[in-house]
């Protein structure tokens, strides 16, 4: 790419009080309205590293640029406006008495007319599926709801760059698919996206680019369809090669030619579909 980066890693470190190093020189350069994955087994140094980003955790060692500024001098507070993040555990960040006074809390910091307040928080509460349980404490909401809240308290403020730390743990298919939705208007509307997960299918199908990360290093950085497919580095990362890449293994130790390129369900749909066209064909002109 010629264009600059938006978040620029360099050399970054970071050593715990223990003496266990998290981080080591790790290098990384994120552009305007990616969408990347950052995967590795746990202890690898996933959460460590996107925390450096909005200044929970400041490098031992190393310097972090956003928008070509060292964010070093930068507050918490001054980076969340760039930078939103949201944790695996949504009570981690949820504290209010009710729903709707998460939301305010968010967005009373913001420029936002008084007469318009109210409004901005109904609309948010619409988007994420939340008006009905706006006066519900989030102690009370299920797992998922609780997953929205904790977007909807982090996106009303619509920083540049959002981060999700496993969003996608222990959601059921329309909860996946909602989220799916939402990272697809986010880039649409030029925000970054980075997603910490062990969703192997999940980044095959949604993820275009993948980090993989070993004892606090980068151990491959590329096109998820090549990442996530190479025995050697997901063996490496202690992960497990997607299903489809597993199948089409199969396939071929049965003599049957895969198409290297299928990394997705509709990929495989179409490759199915084809094949057992072929095979009605074959056997229309054996009876013939």
């Amino acid at each position: 790419m010629n264009e600059l980066p938006l978040i620029s890693l360099n050399g970054i470190e970071y050593i715990y009080e223990n003496g266990t190093k998290a981080l080591d020189n790790v290098n990384l350069n994120i552009y305007k309205s990616e969408i990347i994955g950052i995967m590795g087994m746990n202890g690898a140094g996933k959460t460590t590293l996107i925390r450096t980003l909005n200044g929970l955790i400041r490098p031992t060692k190393g310097t972090i640029l956003i928008n070509g500024e060292n964010i070093k001098s930068k507050t918490v507070a001054q980076l969340s406006q760039k930078v939103g993040l949201i944790f695996q555990n949504p009570h981690h960040q949820l504290f209010s008495n009710s729903v709707t006074d998460e939301i305010q809390f968010s967005l009373k910091n913001l420029d936002i007319k008084k007469n318009e307040f109210q409004e901005k928080v109904n609309e948010i509460l619409e988007e994420f599926n939340l008006k009905r349980f706006e006066e519900r404490s989030p102690l009370n909401l299920s797992g998922g709801e609780t997953k929205k809240l904790a977007m909807a308290t982090i996106m009303c403020r619509d920083p540049d760059i959002i981060v999700f730390d496993e969003p996608t743990l222990g959601q059921d298919g329309s909860e996946i698919k909602f989220f799916v939705e939402l990272i697809e208007k986010e880039k649409k509307a030029g925000k970054t996206i980075i997603i910490v997960t062990h969703n192997i299918e999940f980044a095959m199908e949604f993820i275009p680019r993948t980090i993989l990360m070993m004892n606090g290093n980068i151990i491959a950085d590329g096109p998820t369809s090549k990442v996530l497919t190479n025995p050697k580095l997901v063996e490496q990362a202690s992960l497990v090669l997607p299903q489809i890449t597993q199948f089409c293994a199969a396939l071929a130790a049965n003599g049957i030619a895969c198409d290297p390129n299928l990394h997705t369900r509709n990929d495989l749909k179409r490759f199915l579909m084809k094949f057992f066209e072929n095979k009605q064909g074959q056997l229309k002109g054996e009876n013939n």
